[in-house]
């Protein structure tokens, strides 16, 4: 960690971030607080968080941080905000954030075309089997065209199942149907009916029938109590044989090992993953499959994502520092 200091950081707002940032958004992090960075990028253990927190007034994690409630009760009185890069906050204890009174804020919707588009990009390579035919390549075992080879399937007239359709799996929606594909969605609650004919979509409220009765299922629910292994070995066995499983969402949300079960008995017929349940470790076997294709937490992977919500971060921390409500807290009842 570096200090960024100024003859006038004393009556500056002090910031911890605990991964490297995109040049841009440190710069402007630099301009506007007093910004304590991570020049290599590791991730921080909660000692050094809290050592690098003595001072500070925000800590700007994100999703490889742990902030549960070991550290958020360790941190000193002093940290009033957690402004996290990025919009899923799963790994924060926010019941002990709220018990703390402290701030916590997130940056909904920067990534949703980001990581739509890395949806998409799956639904297409997986059941095109790109990956094997990468590897193919690069092995240098390709023996020239066959009628035969490598064949796969397109996706045009195939049933896609959404699980969870918020703004990532509409924007999902509206890339499946250009490519002529037929939605079924899974959420709570159900959409009028106008905003289904609109979109061309159509409503399953029986998660199980869902499963059973489409070709691809992607999944853009946020990882929860009650989401948890939601897709566990009695949902995965539902599916058709050849059906494949998308996963940009994550990994905890569906249970790993019955997963791999099915891809290893060819239960189901491939699967396309970015996110893991024990990020960053990786089950070996997951590995050994070849009708997976394994990518490392990739969604939101753009300089357009990043850099938009590395600015998001900084407006939540202004106005907050301003006296005001920022736009973006998770946490009600906290000013």
């Amino acid at each position: 960690m570096t200090e960024n200091v100024t003859n006038q950081s004393k009556a500056r707002t002090k910031i911890v971030v605990s991964r490297k940032m995109l040049p841009s958004v440190e710069a402007r992090m630099n301009i506007l607080f007093d910004a304590a960075l991570n020049d290599d990028d590791h991730v921080m253990t909660a000692e050094e968080i809290i050592t690098a927190c003595q001072d500070a007034q925000v800590f700007v994690p994100t999703v490889t941080d742990n902030v549960d409630a070991a550290l958020i009760n360790a941190l000193p009185d002093n940290v009033r905000m957690i402004a996290n890069f990025g919009a899923g906050v799963d790994h924060i204890d926010l019941a002990a954030a709220k018990a703390r009174s402290i701030i916590v804020t997130n940056t909904p919707g920067v990534f949703t075309e980001d990581t739509a588009d890395l949806t998409m990009a799956l639904i297409l390579a997986v059941p095109r089997r790109l990956g094997e035919g990468e590897k193919l390549m690069r092995s240098g075992q390709w023996q020239g065209w066959s009628p035969t080879g490598l064949l796969g399937h397109r996706i045009g007239g195939k049933t896609l199942g959404i699980i969870g359709f918020g703004r990532i799996g509409e924007a999902v929606a509206r890339r499946a149907r250009a490519m002529n594909m037929n939605i079924i969605y899974h959420k709570r609650k159900r959409l009028p009916a106008s905003i289904e004919g609109e979109m061309g979509v159509t409503y399953e409220g029986d998660l199980k029938r869902l499963m059973a009765n489409c070709d691809i299922i992607s999944i853009h629910c946020p990882l929860t109590k009650q989401t948890e292994n939601m897709i566990d070995a009695e949902h995965i066995s539902l599916m058709k044989s050849g059906a494949y499983l998308i996963n940009t969402s994550r990994g905890e949300i569906v249970d790993e090992q019955a997963l791999i079960t099915a891809l290893q008995d060819n239960k189901i017929a491939g699967a396309g993953l970015d996110v893991y349940a024990h990020e960053p470790q990786l089950d070996q076997k997951l590995i050994a499959l070849s009708n997976v294709i394994i990518l490392p937490h990739l969604g939101s992977s753009t300089f357009e994502g990043r850099e938009a919500s590395g600015e998001r971060v900084i407006a939540n921390i202004r106005i907050w520092a301003d006296g005001h409500r920022p736009p973006d807290q998770v946490l009600d009842g906290l000013v």
